[in-house]
């Protein structure tokens, strides 16, 4: 039997993870509604969709804004049909050192990378909640749990999302409301945004740690909308940041004093007069994938085994199964 056709939100759709995990959810023939402040990068993401299977409409917005999230909302359930899922994905960042940064920076980041996973979530759920269904999934970070330099405003912004989420799910359950409110934490992926962040470098941004393609957040992102889980986490390299700073925090204090400045910049000079997205959109269409495809993974071993650990868990069982009985017709 076909699957009924959704109604999805996707913020930050115009590029990066938003953008693999629009064309995911265009592979059952969802509604999608693109929201991004860049035209040229949501034109290209609806083609891409339409020709996935989906089916997609785009919304100029800056999510920074709470009222233009209200608008979006409205708009796509006058001109698409109730909200069943929508995703919070956008984001911006300045690599830069703390000391350099401005307050307008810091500002800005928070405004788009927490407040406006915020603003979208309250929107979606002021929809939801008056049908007492739906699903909405916050994307946090590795670094929702552990700062790295150069990235103190994102960082901080991620945690806030951690915290904003922990909050607000507890008063779901308090008041039986039936929204699966989810998050899911990304680890160092290869997507648009080191080609366009703002950085106070002569070199190249680059994703610190083992890089994956957008297209495996995307796929977690898809399955935890079907299930409403929690929380995941994507990669084992985000699980062993995760434990490894509950573990040993001061040793990664150190360990990213010494590693995290020249893990974070590739040898290539970058242009001085680049263009970054933090206040405006770039120009054109810039697609999903960074400059990182030769390092990028695109599967990860564990995330399969989480998908199918009932499955394995069934394996391991009929085998330990087999085995006593074996060992009993022995006897």
């Amino acid at each position: 039997m076909k699957k009924k056709s959704r109604v999805v939100v996707i913020t930050g759709a115009s590029a990066g993870v938003g953008r693999a995990t629009a064309k995911e959810f265009a592979k059952h023939g969802d509604r999608i509604l693109l929201i991004a402040r860049g035209r040229d990068g949501l034109l290209g993401a609806k083609r891409e969709v339409e020709d996935a299977g989906g089916h997609a409409w785009i919304y100029e917005a800056d999510v920074s804004n709470p009222d233009q999230m209200e608008e979006a909302a409205t708009f796509a359930e006058e001109n698409i049909g109730p909200i069943d899922i929508w995703i919070n994905n956008a984001m911006v960042s300045v690599f830069s050192k703390a000391i350099d940064m401005t307050p307008e920076e810091y500002k800005r980041v928070t405004d788009v990378t927490y407040l406006g996973q915020v603003y979208g979530t309250l929107a979606a759920l002021r929809k939801m909640k008056e049908r007492n269904y739906g699903k909405i999934i916050l994307i946090g970070s590795a670094l929702s749990y552990r700062g790295i330099p150069l990235q103190s405003a994102y960082c901080a912004s991620k945690h806030a999302i951690q915290g904003f989420f922990e909050s607000l799910r507890a008063e779901l359950l308090h008041d039986h409301i039936d929204v699966d409110l989810s998050i899911v934490h990304l680890p160092a992926m290869n997507t648009t945004q080191f080609g366009w962040v703002k950085t106070r470098f002569g070199r190249k941004p680059k994703p610190m740690g083992k890089i994956f393609q957008p297209e495996v957040a995307a796929r977690v992102v898809a399955e935890v909308a079907e299930t409403g889980e929690r929380l995941r986490m994507v990669g084992f390299s985000t699980v062993q940041t995760v434990w490894g700073n509950k573990l040993v925090p001061e040793y990664l204090d150190h360990y990213m004093a010494k590693n995290g400045i020249e893990g974070q910049l590739t040898q290539e000079p970058e242009d001085p007069d680049r263009k970054n997205n933090l206040w405006e959109p770039v120009p054109g269409d810039q697609g999903t994938h960074g400059d990182f495809n030769e390092e990028a993974q695109n599967y990860s071993v564990y995330d399969l085994i989480v998908e199918n650990r009932g499955s394995l868990l069934l394996l391991a069982g009929a085998i330990f199964g087999g085995a006593l009985l074996s060992s009993f017709k022995g006897d």
